[in-house]
């Protein structure tokens, strides 16, 4: 007879982890270890690090999934470490070797050639990525064996510092750090840059050290997390609010904060902006985001008066971790 099985009791829980995700998982991977580890309801994150990627992952629980896309325009950091010589089918250790040439250039030509890839460039997405073309990923028509047209796009490499490099022996390499715009691929750049050394190359270390305002000493490993008590696991979200930096706060009284919440404008003093972070007043709590045109407040994402109540009162951590379930 085969023992009962157990289930986890979801609950409602509002905020953001700043995770440190580990080497071998895909970001979703991470993102339902730790909302398991929550018992959370609702859980997303803000865009995708690859399974040898690790480092800066914020993982949004219940409200915080509402604004989970405003950070998906932030500018990231990463550390990259380029192994020379050495070309693979997916631009990284994890694909097959398909060329192996002699490195044979100078430290001079590789400041010379990273000084190219500095400010606006455009880069074609690689083969091996989570990118749809016609509904279908890029990833899924390479592991069939088809290649598929690609458009170049645009991004910006605001820093481009090199770290370390060894360009003789048997395992020459560049350690990078690159600070760069949305939807730079990291594998791409350094393919690029391994190519224009002459010797091509593949990623075989990559880190995020900061994605938007968040940087790694903020963050906790999942190992960390698991050995957490569950009043421990909740004090490490961070506030739905801080997916919302430099946005431009408004408070409104009772009266019109619930008018607010219904949908209804606003009118006030308030300059023009488009980007407004709502806040209620006595008790203060977040309320939404909004923009502000000629002096009316227009409510954009808002959360529910369920949701701002249950963030008023903090989910509980002294309900049953698990139901009996045969």
């Amino acid at each position: 007879m085969n023992a009962p099985r157990t289930r986890v009791q979801r609950r409602p829980v509002h905020g953001v982890l700043l995770l440190d995700k580990p080497l071998g998982l895909s970001s979703n991977q991470a993102l339902q270890k730790a909302k398991w580890l929550l018992r959370a309801e609702k859980a997303g994150h803000t865009g995708t690090l690859d399974p040898l990627a690790t480092g800066v992952l914020p993982l949004c629980f219940g409200a915080a999934t509402k604004f989970s896309q405003q950070h998906l325009d932030a500018d990231k950091t990463y550390e990259t470490t380029v192994r020379l010589g050495i070309k693979t089918t997916t631009a990284d250790a994890e694909g097959e070797v398909i060329a192996v040439r002699e490195v044979s250039c100078s430290a001079g030509k590789v400041v010379e050639v990273l000084d190219r890839f500095m400010g606006p460039i455009s880069q074609v997405p690689p083969m091996h990525s989570a990118l749809k073309k016609d509904g279908k990923a890029l990833y899924e028509y390479a592991r069939e064996g088809e290649t598929v047209e690609r458009e170049a796009r645009n991004v910006v490499i605001y820093d481009l510092d090199l770290l370390d490099m060894q360009l003789q022996g048997d395992a020459p390499f560049l350690r990078l750090r690159v600070r760069c715009s949305k939807g730079t691929y990291i594998r791409t750049l350094g393919e690029d840059i391994a190519e224009a050394l002459g010797c091509g190359g593949h990623l075989s270390a990559l880190r995020r050290v900061v994605t938007g305002p968040f940087e790694e000493l903020q963050c906790v490993t999942l190992a960390a997390l698991e050995s957490m008590d569950e009043i421990q696991r909740l004090a490490a979200l961070q506030p739905v609010d801080v997916l919302l930096p430099g946005y431009t706060e408004v408070g409104l009284d009772g009266e019109n904060a619930g008018k607010f919440l219904n949908g209804v404008r606003r009118h006030g003093p308030w300059d023009d902006c488009d980007q407004v972070v709502v806040y209620g007043e006595h008790p203060r709590a977040l309320l939404g985001t909004a923009v502000v045109q000629d002096g009316e407040l227009i409510p954009g994402r808002l959360l529910s008066p369920i949701e701002i109540q249950q963030i008023l009162e903090k989910s509980p951590a002294t309900e049953p971790l698990l139901a009996e379930q045969v």
